[in-house]
């Protein structure tokens, strides 16, 4: 007897969430359900993700009256159902109830939101400001197909260099030079929060409709630890060992952490190890190139190729070519065995020093001795 034929499965994907600078840019492709979840640890996006949701949702009414906003901890299921089933006295149209740090909110609530988001059955919009938002569970299967889940993460590095140019001329009046977004990207911690408090300060700087130059990146963001950073850097490419640990020393002693410290460096010296390597496939290829090409092909900018091509020239091609290595070990030890404050400063120490001339660099007040 022939086995009968299974008819085909089809597997259909569950939606994704939305990206939340997807929404930001266009909120009005996105109608707001009944229930939404705005969830990640990018607080700043957050907020702005919350904003947005609610101009969509309340337009130009009075949102005194027509938004509520509660803390997870202090909200009771029946009393936001309540809230959500009430029209507006003065505002007219949905109600909107946001409910921040809503984490313990749902893992009490589940069953009634699961329930919920099955079967709304009042007009308004329930937003959850949630940190995790597991994908295993039933309510994000739920709202994936009849609700709103808006992901705010901090975004990858293209991603944030667009977002960078363009919240600077909307929110800030000001246009920002790619290669000052790229700085900025070099100098600050991955907070959007952060990026958005250093545009207001170089708007202040440059006025309204002013270009903002790299170089005035450097100057005026991250205040003196960005500038203490980059002169370390060029003390150590050019080759002062005692200047660097000198600065990297007024880091450490002003609270500066040494993997933020190692984030702000790698990028020049990722680029350092880029120029080698265009070289040397170059070389093997019998092609020739000079040090400035290899320089700008490894995104190195216009305005800072003189002083690379000097800096490039006194580390050499043979330290050069280990950069890459160096970096990877810094950064694994500083997330390892070598977290712990003295065995950072001593990590950074021995960075400094092969970078810099110097095999065997002078004492420090406070550098090295520890």
């Amino acid at each position: 007897m022939l086995p009968v034929e299974q008819a085909p499965r089809y597997i259909v994907e569950m939606p994704k969430p939305l990206d939340a600078l997807d929404y930001i840019a266009h909120p009005e492709k996105h109608e707001v359900p009944a229930v939404v979840a705005a969830f990640g640890d990018e607080s700043f996006l957050k907020r702005q993700t919350l904003k947005a949701i609610v101009k969509q949702v309340v337009g130009n009414r009075d949102g005194d009256f027509s938004v509520t906003s509660v803390d997870g901890d202090d909200a009771i299921w029946r009393d936001i159902s309540d809230e959500l089933s009430t029209m507006s006295l003065f505002g007219g149209g949905r109600r909107v109830v946001v409910i921040d740090d809503a984490d313990s909110f749902v893992s009490k609530n589940r069953p009634a939101l699961e329930e919920y988001v099955s079967r709304p059955r009042a007009t308004g919009a329930l937003i959850l400001s949630v940190g995790t938002w597991p994908s295993n569970t039933r309510l994000f299967k739920a709202l994936a197909e009849s609700g709103l889940q808006i992901e705010c993460k901090f975004p990858p590095p293209a991603r944030l260099l667009k977002w960078l140019s363009g919240w600077a001329k909307s929110q800030h009046g000001i246009q920002l030079d790619p290669a000052a977004a790229e700085a900025m990207n070099e100098i600050i911690e991955p907070e959007l929060g952060l990026f958005d408090q250093e545009l207001a300060k170089l708007a202040a700087t440059a006025g309204q409709g002013g270009v903002i130059s790299p170089e005035l990146v450097h100057e005026a963001v991250g205040g003196w630890r960005s500038k203490t950073v980059w002169e370390m850097l060029d003390a150590a490419a050019a080759g002062d060992a005692r200047q660097a640990l000198l600065q990297l020393d007024h880091l450490l002693s002003g609270g500066e952490v040494p993997i933020a410290v190692l984030a702000q460096i790698s990028g020049s010296l990722r680029r350092f190890a880029a120029a080698t390597r265009i070289i040397e496939e170059a070389e093997s290829q019998r092609r020739r190139i000079t040090l400035r090409d290899a320089l700008g092909e490894a995104g190195i900018k216009p305005f800072a190729l003189t002083k690379a091509e000097a800096q490039l020239r006194q580390i050499g091609r043979a330290r050069g070519a280990k950069l890459y290595h160096w970096l990877l070990e810094a950064d694994l030890a500083l997330k390892g065995t070598s977290s712990a404050p003295a065995r950072a400063r001593l990590v950074l120490e021995q960075l400094i020093a092969r970078l810099a001339k110097t095999a065997n660099p002078p004492n420090v007040a406070g550098a090295g001795s520890r």
